[in-house]
């Protein structure tokens, strides 16, 4: 009590006044001359923070920087929540009006499956747990697999092999021969590949035994960059078909036919633009068009393209658009040292046949060979280019190659001549295109090239043979089939005649003179009728010649055609057909019988008898009446017998 009591000295009461600073005044109260030289423990306080600061160790301070951190991390997490309830899930929210209906809906949907939970569970906290232990005994059981360890098979080198010669510009392009020899050779066919293919491949897995057998040279070649070959510094599809024209000068080939496959059809297309007057023919196996050619229509560029994957539509954007981006796709698969799945290295999908076949060892060991001679160089500008080329504008259009009849402008000179002058003069004319035949394989069941691509080279050149091959792919019709490649030589070159029918080669060879000689004639759409033949050789011949099989009596523009012209009853429609032609007096007063004679007169002239002749048509052509021998008995042109004179 007497402590509580006692009055405060003025320094105690200053003290309650201010804060403690740890500054202690040592002197006594009562005296005063201690002012004058205080004395501080200003130094104990001081060793005493230099201690704690000491005894703080770099993993408390560290833990400290990261609590700090975390607690940041925190506030930051809070405040963009707050930001998201606040402005994005807010009921007049964009988002929140088009997911809140669905949302509705999935959960009502699986709100089922919490009838299965505990009772005495909330949904909210048994879910969780429920998805964690899933996903724990999943990484469990992935861990535990046991995968196929099968090696995956490396790229070889291999020595060169390849026949060179030198071009004009002093570069070399490598090429291979199959076949009988250069003095032996009755036709040449020169091949370039596709694209990650070589000279290697030609016609995959023909044997040489048939190209002797049908005296065939196969002449195939590294594109510029692939192989063997040296890489153009500027390619285009106008020097792809002069490097072709300088390899058969080289080779001392004057004509020959022109195979591709594929993209390979690109070159094919170039040289029956650029040099067509060293081909002779063009045959092509799922050839490949510009898949955006501007001519094509709408319904046709898009059933090319939903046939296509996602990847190999990439890629053609790519090739088309950024041509620098496919080194990156490129250098992960092909070229990257390592064999890989045909599908995944070019970005197809293939039909079940194909998917059969590319699984055949055979096939594998010729893919993977052809491959790395494609590769052989490893360098990636070539692919590149080759890949642009497919996309880009040719430098010309398909159109280009249908057979036209040109006709030379004619000018004020000649019109002012022939009106005032009464001077006529014939216009000059000249059929222009590609003037020989194209034939065309395709498989109905190709999703690599969809059969859309063939269907649009026939609607802008109709004279274009398309065989159309079903329940085949894009593969499976060409690789290693022995039968397919015999078909393909004797489409293009014939039958081998030593034990023939005379009648079965005496047709074959007329269906030929009109396929190359004559222009208005499209075989592919033409028909064939059999006379004192059976109706299976009528087939059979059809089959061969691509035409249709047809069979008398008939009706051919109207007029009936009878087997037995013999009969007079089977003139009257002829005379039916003509009666505006007649005079007026010989149509009512002659008899049936008797109004044959004057058609049948006229034939006679001509013809020699008329028997054989039941065709008659408003154009020029030209009919060839075969024995059952198969000599030649007439060759008759039917240019005069149009509907004036029957």
């Amino acid at each position: 009590m007497e402590e509580i009591g006692r009055p405060k000295s003025w320094t105690e009461e200053l003290a309650s006044l201010v804060e403690d600073t740890g500054i202690r005044y040592t002197g006594d109260d009562h005296t005063l001359s201690g002012l004058s030289t205080p004395s501080f423990e200003l130094k104990s306080a001081m060793e005493g923070e230099r201690v704690e600061s000491e005894s703080e160790s770099l993993k408390d301070q560290m833990k400290g920087f990261v609590k700090a951190w975390g607690e940041i991390a925190i506030e930051l997490g809070k405040g963009c929540k707050d930001v998201v309830l606040q402005s994005v899930l807010t009921d007049d929210s964009y988002i929140v009006k088009k997911t809140k209906g669905p949302c509705r809906v999935v959960a009502g949907k699986l709100s089922v499956l919490n009838d299965f939970l505990p009772e005495d569970r909330h949904p909210v906290h048994a879910w969780p747990v429920i998805l964690s232990v899933f996903l724990v005994a999943l990484s469990v059981l992935s861990l535990n697999i046991k995968h196929e360890n099968t090696p995956i098979p490396l790229v070889q080198s291999h020595p060169p092999s390849a026949n060179r010669i030198l071009l004009p510009d002093g570069r070399n392009i490598s090429y291979h021969e199959q076949g009988v020899p250069a003095d032996k050779a009755e036709y040449s066919l020169i091949a370039p590949h596709a694209f990650l293919s070589s000279r290697l491949a030609g016609i995959p897995g023909i044997k040489s035994s048939l190209l002797e057998e049908f005296g065939v040279r196969l002449v195939t070649y590294d594109l510029p960059g692939f192989g063997e070959s040296d890489p153009h510094p500027n390619r285009t599809l106008h020097s792809s078909a002069m490097d072709l024209l300088h390899l058969t000068e080289a080779l001392e080939i004057n004509k020959f036919w022109v195979f591709g496959y594929s993209s390979g059809a690109i070159h094919t297309w170039a040289a029956l633009k650029y040099i067509p007057s060293k081909i002779a023919g063009a045959a092509m196996f799922a050839p490949m068009v510009n898949p955006y050619d501007p001519g094509m229509t709408k319904e046709e560029r898009s059933g090319i393209w939903e046939k296509w994957t996602r990847r190999r539509k990439l890629m053609f954007f790519l090739a088309r658009r950024f041509p620098r981006f496919l080194k990156f796709f490129y250098r992960r698969t092909f070229l990257s040292g390592k064999h890989g799945p045909i599908d995944k290295w070019l970005s197809l999908s293939l039909s079940d046949k194909d998917q059969d076949l590319t699984k055949d060892p055979g096939f594998q060991e010729f893919w993977r060979r052809d491959v790395e001679e494609s590769i052989r160089q490893g360098n990636v500008k070539p692919f590149i280019e080759e890949a642009v080329l497919q996309v880009s504008n040719w430098g010309f259009s398909l159109r280009d190659l249908q057979v036209e009849n040109k006709c030379k402008e004619r000018g004020l000179f000649d019109w002012f001549k022939n009106q005032f002058m009464f001077l006529s003069s014939e216009v000059e004319c000249e059929l222009v295109g590609f003037l020989d035949p194209i034939h065309i394989w395709q498989g109905m069941e190709d999703l690599v090239v969809p059969s859309v691509m063939s269907e649009y080279v026939t609607r802008v050149i109709p004279s274009a043979i398309v065989h159309k091959v079903a329940n085949e792919g894009h593969f499976s019709y060409f690789y290693l089939c022995d039968e397919c490649h015999r078909m393909l030589l004797s489409t293009l070159f014939g039958e081998v005649y030593d034990h023939q029918d005379p009648l079965e080669r005496s047709v074959e060879e007329e269906l030929k003179h009109f396929d190359y000689k004559s222009l208005q004639i499209n075989v592919h759409k033409s028909k064939i009728f059999g006379v004192n033949v059976t109706d299976l050789e009528v087939h059979g011949f059809a089959a061969k010649a691509g035409c249709e099989a047809r069979f008398f009596p008939c009706k051919y523009l109207g007029v009936s055609v009878d087997l037995n012209m013999s009969r007079i009853k089977s003139w009257e429609p002829i005379f039916n057909r003509c009666r505006s032609n007649f005079n007026g007096w010989k149509c009512k007063m002659l008899s049936v019988g008797g109004r044959q004679i004057i058609p049948l007169s006229s034939l006679k002239k001509t013809v020699g008898g008329g028997r054989n002749t039941f065709f008659w048509k408003d154009i020029n052509v030209k009919m060839v009446i075969v024995n059952r021998d198969g000599d030649l008995i007439q060759e008759v042109e039917l240019s005069r017998y149009t509907s004036q004179r029957c």
